[in-house]
């Protein structure tokens, strides 16, 4: 991840007025799930993410066959999140990970503390943030507006591919305070490939509406 402190002078107004929020559009997790009754859950593939040597295979707490998802519980950062059937989730110390089986579909959930990377709260993060990789990765377009619940959503455009990735990304970020306390937050990544980009904000529309965090 980028680190926020330092870059505010790269800060781009967050446009607008909070407007709308995510719609999954009708789809729901079964668009995106593999029918394998959770087993894949029960993999780690090791080489994926390359923060961790040894990444941890997160907790099932159900399965939903009929919605086509499983609860998967990332203890490291006390969040739970729905993610489709025939993918894998692991995590270490700071984030948990959900990947599809060819891992060009990529969820990562962290903990952000405002006040440690610098900003005042969830909106001077998305702002900073937003121009920040633009700033970094030439040729990225990014956009910050705030969602009428009171979140805020960055997308990135033109995302270069990372390892194993066979062309340009979309990456969504969901930036979103703690209850009472706008010093501390969460941060839910989706990144999928460009073509899939509209698909791909009907997924973060799908995970956020099922996100629990212990705050």
């Amino acid at each position: 991840m980028f680190l926020i402190a330092g870059l505010a002078a790269w800060c781009l107004p967050v446009t607008g007025r909070a407007e709308g929020n995510l719609d999954a559009g009708g789809l729901t997790f079964r668009d995106f799930a593999t029918f394998d009754n959770g087993a894949s859950f029960a993999k780690v593939d090791s080489t994926f993410g390359g923060n961790s040597a040894n990444p941890a295979p997160s907790r099932v707490v159900s399965i939903d066959n009929d919605g086509g998802f499983a609860r998967i519980r990332f203890e490291s950062i006390r969040t739970v999140v729905a993610l489709p059937l025939g993918w894998q989730a692991t995590e270490d110390w700071e984030r948990g990970v959900g990947f599809s089986a060819d891992q060009s579909y990529r969820a990562i959930v962290w903990r952000v503390d405002f006040a440690f990377e610098g900003v005042r709260d969830a909106e001077h993060y998305a702002a900073t943030k937003a121009g920040a990789i633009m700033a970094r990765r030439h040729g990225v377009h990014a956009e910050a507006r705030k969602l009428s619940d009171g979140t805020f959503l960055i997308a990135y455009e033109n995302v270069p591919p990372g390892h194993g990735d066979t062309g340009p990304r979309s990456v969504f970020d969901l930036v979103m305070s703690k209850p009472g306390d706008s010093k501390a937050g969460a941060l839910l990544t989706l990144g999928v490939p460009a073509t899939n980009a509209v698909r791909g904000l009907k997924l973060l529309a799908l995970l956020k509406s099922k996100l629990e965090i212990d705050w």
